[in-house]
């Protein structure tokens, strides 16, 4: 089964509004990928690819840096907010079995206007892609909570604090750098098997080698489609759907033996929750009253 492309152009960020008959149509269709792939492809968003290609320049332009440049933005050294900053080659391990990832990374989490930047337009260009990823994050949720049979608002209200320090989500550039997939170490990949522990996750992608599994256990490719993102569903929100929505495991394999700097790299957009008990428990009845148990 491959992953859908729906068309959100109804609901983009261009358009103030949304009729009820297009909100239950695009409800039942990411309703049907979420429950079946776990996955689904959004085309006419309203974030366009200059946008896109803007914050992923930017961002490249950071990581072309010596370490020496980077390393004063290193995540954790940002009083108040623990996962924001950059993330070197190899530190992360998303599969601890494996060695180190080979990808660089910078997590824009709180916009307070104190947390120290690489520059005026890497902030600029980070914040207002940030702002236009939650406003699109939550049209969708909102679309979910319809096709669900939720109150519009309930998904909303558990994100209300996104890019404050009371909530983790993330704008994630990533950054995957030349090398030579023979000279890696034994079981090494771009990005080792993992699944999202949030909400959801959108992803603007530039380069080829995600990987996603199958609810058989197979992975199949998910490759970049123009003008799309590809929006998945997290842990907590398979949860929260008591298992009707389902959190994927994926990976990001080499594309090539030898893979060029100029197209290896990814934006995502996770849409982590406030960290409060309230906010935990499954809203929908469970198949089982021992399952979270």
């Amino acid at each position: 089964m491959s992953i859908p492309v729906v068309d959100f152009g109804a609901y983009g960020l261009s358009g103030r509004d949304v009729a009820d008959e297009q909100l239950h149509n695009l409800g039942e269709e990411l309703k049907a990928a979420f429950t079946d792939v776990g996955f689904v492809y959004l085309k006419n968003t309203g974030i366009t690819d200059d946008e896109v290609d803007r914050v992923m320049d930017v961002s490249e332009n950071f990581f072309m840096q010596p370490d020496d440049a980077k390393r004063p933005f290193s995540r954790g050294s940002f009083a108040g907010s623990a996962n924001h900053g950059w993330v070197s080659l190899e530190t992360e391990r998303l599969n601890p079995r494996r060695p180190g990832d080979l990808k660089e990374a910078f997590n824009a989490v709180s916009l307070r206007p104190d947390i120290k930047w690489p520059s005026s337009d890497f902030q600029e260009i980070q914040t207002s892609f940030f702002l236009r990823c939650k406003e699109l994050s939550l049209r969708v949720l909102r679309v979910m909570a319809h096709s669900l049979g939720l109150d519009p608002g309930v998904f909303l209200s558990a994100h209300r604090e996104i890019g404050t320090d009371e909530n983790g989500t993330t704008l994630r550039s990533l950054y995957y750098p030349p090398v030579n997939r023979k000279k890696a170490k034994e079981g090494q990949l771009r990005c080792g098997e993992h699944s999202d522990y949030g909400s959801i996750t959108l992803l603007f992608q530039r380069s080829e080698g995600l990987q996603v599994r199958r609810r058989s256990g197979e992975f199949m490719c998910a490759p970049c489609v123009p003008g799309t993102v590809l929006i998945n569903i997290a842990d907590l929100m398979q949860r929260w759907t008591s298992d009707q929505l389902v959190s994927v495991v994926r990976l990001r394999l080499f594309s090539a033996d030898f893979e060029l700097s100029s197209i290896n790299r990814s934006t995502g957009f996770c849409c982590p929750l406030l960290g409060t008990p309230a906010h935990v428990s499954p809203w929908l009845s469970l198949p089982s009253p021992m399952m979270w148990l």
